[in-house]
Parts: structure tokens; sequence; C-alpha cells
């Protein structure tokens, strides 16, 4: 029922479909006697809109999220294992073309296999099944192991799960598979943004995991005032940072994190 409400409610919410969906609401009302009400609705939408497209909102909610984890130090040492979320693999194009279509959020399979290179001792699992609502044969675990291969990650080493649906899934599923021993030290590498939420789910698992996070979306500081150019750009980073948000407060509401914005571990 979670998963089916992310796909519904959860997606309605996002700030470009909700506005959007606003507008052509207004629009319907003009030819009703709540015209006038039709009128004002589509211009909020309007405003909102260009608000979220131009502006710098889509920075300040995705900062906090992207700040949340520092950059990992290498100089604990070598680490046993490696969990790549999914996500950056689109499953229903691959599957259409026959070969990996990234649709974002690539950095996420380069960073691991550099790490794998680095790390030859060091297990891959890679964790990305369907999103989709209506699910299909078509998951990104069986496009991926192509990708590490080319980058010159042995197959041997590499680990595929195709089942998780999302990113409790990815938690509970990963563990099963890597069934990490005490003493062991597994990286957790996804989008900067996506960290908190997923760092608390693998917690939530009993998967402890060290964050090793990618994709930036957002520079720094420096960068929180900067106006977007292009609003489909702005209006993303917008939409991407407040679905976090909502997942960390549908999460935390019912008991699968045990914190709003999960941190660092305490040393």
């Amino acid at each position: 029922m979670f998963f089916i409400l992310s796909k519904t409610i959860g997606i309605m919410l996002l700030p470009a479909n909700f506005l959007i969906g606003a507008g052509v609401i207004g629009a319907l009302l003009l030819v009703t006697r709540f015209a006038s009400l039709g009128r004002k609705l589509m211009v909020v939408a309007l405003v909102l809109l260009a608000i979220c497209g131009f502006s710098p909102l889509g920075n300040f909610v995705l900062y906090p999220l992207e700040s949340r984890f520092p950059p990992w130090d290498p100089a604990r040492g070598a680490p046993d294992g490696i969990v790549v979320l999914g996500g950056a693999i689109d499953g229903d194009l691959s599957a259409a073309h026959g070969v990996a279509v990234f649709r974002g959020a690539a950095d996420r399979v380069i960073a691991a296999a550099e790490l794998a290179r680095r790390y030859p001792n060091a297990r891959i699992i890679y964790s990305g099944g369907s999103g989709n609502l209506i699910s299909d044969d078509a998951r990104e675990a069986d496009y991926a192991a192509a990708v590490f291969e080319s980058l010159g990650v042995s197959k041997a080493r590499l680990t595929m799960e195709r089942r998780s649906r999302n990113t409790q899934e990815n938690a509970e599923f990963s563990k099963a598979i890597a069934a990490p021993k005490s003493g062991e030290r597994w990286l957790l590498v996804t989008s900067a943004y996506h960290m908190p939420r997923s760092v608390g789910l693998f917690r939530k698992a009993g998967f402890a995991v060290e964050p090793y996070p990618v994709d930036w979306r957002v520079g720094g500081r420096a960068d929180l005032w900067n106006f977007w150019i292009i609003a489909v750009d702005g209006l993303d980073c917008v939409d991407t940072g407040i679905r976090e948000w909502i997942g960390l407060v549908a999460y935390r509401a019912t008991g699968k994190i045990d914190e709003l914005l999960p941190g660092p571990a305490p040393p």
C-alpha cells in the first residue's frame, strides 16, 4: 500500500504536477459560474511555476539534503563491499533498445566502478529493480552488469539485485545478499540528495553502511542564490528535493526511519 501511495499521491504532490493540475482545473472553471475563481487559480499556478522554475528555490530545498553527509574519507582503509543504489538506468528504455539507457544519476555507476578498481577485493551489489506502479520485466540491474563490465569491473565481483521497487527494499534486499559480518565495512553509493533517506532506511534494516555521496546538484552555499535561466532545470531541482522531503516525512511518520533527517552516526 505504501508503494502504491508513493506512486500516486506522492507524484501528484510534486510541485510541477500539482501546479499544472491546478492550472488545468482553473481553465476548466472558466466555462462555469466559478470563472472568477478559475482565473485566480490559473494566475497563482502560473506565478508559482515561474518561481519554482527560475528562482533559487530548488537550491534551498536540496542543499540541506546534499550537505548532510561529508565526502567519504578513505583514510580508514579499504571497504569490504559496495552497495550501489539504482536510479541511473531507465529499465523500460533499456529493454526497448537492448542496451543500458541512462536517465540521470550516472555518477552512481561511474563512482562505483572507480571504487571497484581502487579496491579490487570489495564485493559490489547493484540494487535496482523497477519502480513502476505497473511492473513489467524490465529491471535496471539486468543492464547495469554490462555497464560495469565495460568499465573494467569483473562480472565475478558483481551481484545484481533486481527485485527492489523502492529504497526500503533496496536496503532490505541488499542486506540479505551482503549478509554483512561483524566488523565488515560497506559503502553506500547514491546521490547526495538521496543519502539521508537511504542511510535512515539502511540503519532501520540493520545494515551499517558508510555514505559515499555522489551526483550533487548544488555546488555549495555560494550557489544558493543562483537563479535558473531554463525553467525546466529549476523545476527539476524543486521536484527532486520535494520528492525527498515527502519521502522523509512519510517514512518517519510510518516508523520506517528513526529520524526525520538522518545524519552521520555519532562517533
